[in-house]
């Protein structure tokens, strides 16, 4: 097949015989790397966090694990599945206040059901995050705007990060825990690093200069404050932050008691915020490995135990898997409507090719003059000619009293009567 020359500023169409997923993206340059780069750094953080659970393993033994595993009985799990319930109607509420900001309708139930199915994904695959990839993608595709939608689910998330770490500095800056002293060390190089940030993006915004970046980070910060910042999303999304965190909190402090601490909530409260913070690092196995190191250094920090922490840290990851396995039944039943759905839809036929209509008024086509032969035995002169009945000569004869057999094959006329 001879090859098709390209056009100026159009891209090339896709190899014919390739699967859609597998065809080359031409909004992506050839020879652009981010892809791989993502993935690399993916399996980079899942070697990571294998790494920190097999030191565990190796300096604790597995008694921590399986002594916190036996503890966990039927109200244990009631009582994460009422957790999860209220964090995950919260953080769909969010997401939902953030999508509307954006332009962008998401209804409370369906945000409601996809939260849980990403929250099980987050929790079943490594990585810690392809269920809010999933979850992103597939709004953005039935919202039709895959930007957007991916924006939406990233906005969602950071307004849940910032509310972690506004809280969670309040927390370990006027709380005892074991890195009080290195907290108040720290707070002004990081109150100044924000500052420094912020008067870089003021000095942004102010310039005029027409560049790309400037324009691209002008239009991410008027998401921002859309999304985010607007009178009509920030005191629902504030709201559903502190709700969100409020049910981890007290996941931990559940999970604590599970595994056999005493300790009190003030006394819980700084460890899980630091839990919670190690749980933010793409260094992990869906959630698990810096969640169990830093909880356990933390409880030994504070005299409670490095075992201690590590059946913590452990039957709190139990129970967060426990309270996202409503997201199982939505994959179920959606992979279930998907099938019935493919298998109801009707087989794509071609349809037959209507007929032409004859013209109103065109003009019957004159009949071609019938062809004449020449009887056997007789003279050129008498001649008989072939005759095709009309349509008007086999009604008559059909139509009784006014009909008589042919003679001879020839109709009946007034001049044979």
């Amino acid at each position: 097949m001879p090859a098709v020359p390209a056009v100026p500023g159009v891209p090339p169409a896709p190899p014919r015989g390739l699967p859609t997923d597998l065809r080359p993206d031409p909004g992506i340059p050839a020879g652009s790397a981010p892809p791989r780069r993502r993935a690399l750094r993916a399996h980079l953080g899942t070697l990571a966090g294998t790494v920190v659970l097999a030191v565990l393993l190796w300096r604790m033994g597995t008694g921590a694990f399986l002594d916190g595993l036996r503890r966990i009985d039927g109200t244990t799990v009631l009582a994460a599945l009422g957790i999860g319930l209220v964090t995950t109607v919260f953080s769909a509420w969010r997401w939902a206040l953030v999508a509307r900001g954006l332009r962008i309708r998401l209804p409370l139930g369906p945000a409601v059901a996809d939260y849980y199915r990403a929250l099980f994904l987050n929790a079943a695959l490594p990585g810690g995050v392809l269920g809010d990839v999933h979850r992103a993608v597939r709004h953005g595709r039935s919202a039709g705007d895959l930007g957007r939608g991916v924006r939406a689910v990233v906005l969602e998330r950071v307004a849940g990060q910032l509310a972690l770490i506004g809280i969670g500095v309040a927390v370990l800056l006027t709380m005892e825990s074991p890195v009080l002293t290195e907290a108040r060390h720290l707070a002004p190089l990081v109150g100044l690093a924000v500052l420094g940030a912020f008067a870089v993006v003021l000095a942004l915004r102010m310039n005029r200069v027409p560049a790309r970046r400037g324009r691209a980070l002008r239009a991410t910060l008027g998401e921002v404050r859309e999304g985010l910042l607007s009178r009509r999303n920030l005191p629902g999304i504030a709201l559903a932050s502190v709700v969100v965190l409020a049910g981890h909190l007290a996941m931990f402090v559940l999970a604590a008691r599970v595994a056999g601490s005493g300790a009190s909530v003030a006394v819980l409260t700084p460890l899980a915020v630091l839990a919670l913070l190690a749980m933010g690092l793409p260094l992990n196995v869906g959630g698990w490995g810096p969640r169990e190191g830093v909880t356990a250094w933390a409880f030994g920090a504070a005299g409670l135990g490095a075992g201690t922490g590590l059946g913590v840290a452990v039957v709190y990851g139990v129970l967060s898997l426990v309270a996202s396995l409503p997201g199982v039944v939505v994959l179920v039943v959606r992979r279930r409507a998907g099938a019935g759905t493919a298998a109801n839809a009707p087989h794509p036929r071609r349809s037959p090719r209507p007929s032409p209509r004859p013209r109103p008024w065109s003009r019957p086509r004159p009949r071609a003059r019938p062809r004449s032969h020449t009887r056997p035995g007789t003279s050129s002169a008498v001649r008989k000619e072939k005759y095709v009945p009309k349509e008007s000569a086999r009604l008559a004869s059909s139509s009784f009293p006014f009909s008589a057999d042919p003679s001879e094959g020839r109709p009946m006329t007034p001049e044979s009567v």
